[in-house]
């Protein structure tokens, strides 16, 4: 008898170590500090929609911030205060080293300084060796002129972005993918609007079930945005009454043995943050990234062709 008791203990201990393991939450970094929307806003509003899920335990790092040289003073007493601001941004700055080796996902929703060049190989080193990204909104206006980063989130705008940063890609009337080489600026957007978004490929784990066509919520739409685009595809766009051509809100991109996620919405405004189908996307997609499968449901909620959707605040 005692052989069938031990069996069924260890196939019990078994399951509980299953279920554990199948339990344990997915652990994401939100980096912020320095942005030219409100981040201080945007953070914490993301954070609750993650833990909501209970799949993911969230942490934050936050950079150093630009010091603000008080008015008033006068020319001898200005450059003592930028002396002294600068000594003190660089101590801070030293200090800053994210243990993103720790983390299944790092999200960003960062666009400010320059990381230092430790953190910057800190960061390559993650992605190349399996690392998981994503990029929200403004996020990909950081750091124009850092390679290894703009090929990680495959376009990029603002910053002097220009046909030297790559190409202009988007999607034309045909529904084909557009590689425009010529000569631009990368980045611009008009008023914010509610605008559709178009699912081009229904059968990724993020956009599986979701409809063809969903309205976000007022945001800010990105047009032009430029960059290497290197085994990058674009899973969802919108269409931009300001360049008149189909832009990229759902992009996927391959970076060594890395994986990112990157969408373009997502302003502070508050409306486009609440969006159901935002806030659907940025979930299902860092769970795809850590797990390379997606269990989030469509919420009742979920937008519609002709109807934004929108989580009151509590």
């Amino acid at each position: 008898m005692k052989k069938p008791i031990l069996s069924l203990v260890a196939l019990t201990l078994l399951t509980v170590l299953t279920l554990a393991a199948e339990a344990k939450p997915i652990k994401l970094l939100i980096v912020d500090g320095q942005n030219n929307h409100n981040w201080r806003a945007m953070t914490p509003w993301m954070k609750t929609q993650f833990e909501a899920t209970k799949m993911f335990s969230v942490d934050v790092s936050t950079t150093p911030q630009r010091t603000r040289i008080p008015g008033g003073l006068n020319k001898e007493q200005r450059a003592k205060a930028i002396q002294a601001a600068n000594q003190l941004n660089a101590k801070q700055w030293k200090e800053w080293r994210p243990a993103f080796d720790k983390y299944d996902v790092i999200v960003s929703n960062y666009n400010g300084q320059e990381w230092p060049a430790a953190v910057k190989a800190d960061f390559e080193k993650y992605m190349k060796n399996g690392g998981r990204f994503v990029v929200v909104h403004a996020a990909d206006n950081s750091f124009p002129n850092w390679l290894e980063y703009n090929k990680m989130i495959g376009l990029g705008g603002w910053g002097g972005r220009t046909e030297k940063h790559g190409p202009y890609v988007y999607y034309n009337e045909e529904g084909k993918l557009v590689r425009d080489t010529r000569k631009g600026r990368g980045g611009s957007h008009g008023p914010q609007h509610e605008f559709t978004i178009e699912i081009r490929n229904g059968d990724h784990p993020v956009t599986q079930g979701m409809p063809a066509k969903w309205k976000h919520g007022r945001d800010e739409l990105y047009d032009s945005l430029r960059g290497p685009a290197v085994n990058m595809e674009v899973l969802a766009t919108a269409w931009s009454p300001k360049s008149k051509r189909h832009e990229p809100m759902m992009m996927v991109i391959n970076y060594g043995n890395g994986l990112i996620f990157h969408t373009p919405m997502g302003h502070e405004n508050g409306v486009a943050l609440q969006c159901v189908g935002f806030i659907t996307t940025l979930n299902r997609a860092c769970e795809w990234l850590a797990t390379g499968k997606v269990s989030t449901k469509l919420p009742g909620n979920f937008p519609t062709a002709d109807k934004v959707s929108v989580l009151k605040k509590k």
